[in-house]
């Protein structure tokens, strides 16, 4: 089965995932009932009732009927990924670790459990607790040796002004225009998550293309986030009145070019170039030295694409490690050529290998 970039359906997600083919999706988002156990209605300091999530949906009987109700969309979620895929999934106190006791009972690999620091969290009105200002998702492969999973590290970084992205996310709710409203200028839905949370999630593990499946569509955050970047998704919406909204909205998202699209690329998923490589397309010869950045070290190069120090002979990576007493070593910057403007590390050599080979 091929999907078209926007596909809307309306039934419970077990018995719609249970339709689709298997490994047919790349990646996997899942909000799902926080099974909030909510003791009594919630009032403000004036008295005012709070707009909780109190609908029947968020409600079950007890631990053991909402782990089984996690169990049942949760192997099927797996079955419908693909092997390089991935799954999402949030959750607040109430049911995150239960969820991630099943996300490893079923053999999925966690990769990292993200905190989503609200900037502008629902106070504590009784002042019995802390503030609840934060919600975990986890991110998590198919399997423990599935090691072709989706991460644009590099764009992520670039996302960071070039810091390396942490695991903790301080974005705001969702309020003011975003808020998706009813006929009648409510609320539409009561756990509405951001549209650019979904877009950090989307933007770190997906590429242009991929199908993105969320079981629990809600008003349809996870669509219009994967329209706005050019991701197929599939969303699954029991609720009539949220599927409702959700078509409207997304109806409404006008998707960016396929050149804006493009992102920082990353080096893991470029062609791999060895270092004997760079010698038989003479772009080092033979015989010529190598230098650390310093000077303090140099080293011959050899036919067969390997470095020798004397009778001491390894690659670039191992060599370089070796002179360094150190456990590892990136050959490609540690390893400099001599140039007309000085030293120059060989890995400038290997981008010009992969430009001719792309």
């Amino acid at each position: 089965m091929t999907f078209g970039p926007e596909t809307f359906i309306l039934g419970d997600c077990i018995e719609q995932l249970a339709k689709l083919p298997s490994k047919s999706v790349d990646l996997v988002f899942a909000d799902p009932p926080y099974n909030l156990q909510l003791g009594g209605d919630l009032h403000r300091p004036d008295n005012s009732k709070v707009d909780a999530c109190d609908d029947a949906w968020d409600q079950f009987a007890s631990f053991e009927a909402y782990d089984k109700f996690t169990i049942a969309w949760m192997t099927e979620a797996k079955r419908v990924l693909k092997d390089d895929g991935a799954l999402w999934v949030i959750g607040s106190y109430h049911n995150i670790f239960r969820v991630g006791t099943v996300l490893q009972n079923l053999g999925f690999w966690i990769l990292n459990d993200v905190i989503w620091r609200k900037t502008n969290p629902m106070p504590n009105f009784k002042g019995t607790r802390f503030t609840n200002a934060h919600e975990t998702l986890i991110w998590a492969s198919k399997s423990r040796g599935a090691k072709r999973y989706t991460f644009n590290y590099d764009a992520m970084k670039m996302a960071n002004d070039e810091l390396q992205m942490r695991s903790d996310w301080s974005l705001p709710l969702c309020t003011g225009d975003e808020r998706v409203k009813d006929a009648d200028g409510n609320k539409g839905h009561p756990t509405q998550k951001p549209e650019a949370l979904l877009h950090r999630v989307l933007l770190s593990s997906t590429k242009p293309g991929d199908v993105v499946l969320d079981p629990f569509f809600g008003v349809g955050t996870t669509g219009a986030a994967a329209k706005r970047l050019g991701r197929h998704f599939i969303g699954i919406e029991r609720e009539e009145t949220y599927f409702n909204l959700a078509r409207e909205r997304i109806s409404k998202v006008i998707p960016v070019t396929a050149a804006e699209l493009d992102v920082m690329g990353s080096k893991r998923s470029e062609p791999r170039v060895p270092f004997g490589r760079i010698v038989e397309a003479g772009l080092l010869r033979v015989g010529d030295k190598l230098f650390c950045a310093k000077g303090e070290h140099a080293a011959r190069v050899r036919a067969d694409g390997s470095l020798a120090i004397g009778d001491v002979s390894g690659s670039i990576h191992k060599l370089g490690a070796l002179v360094q007493s150190a456990p590892a070593c990136n050959g490609w910057t540690y390893w400099h050529f001599k140039t007309d403007r000085g030293l120059t590390p060989i890995d400038v050599l290997r981008a010009k290998v992969r430009a001719e080979m792309n």
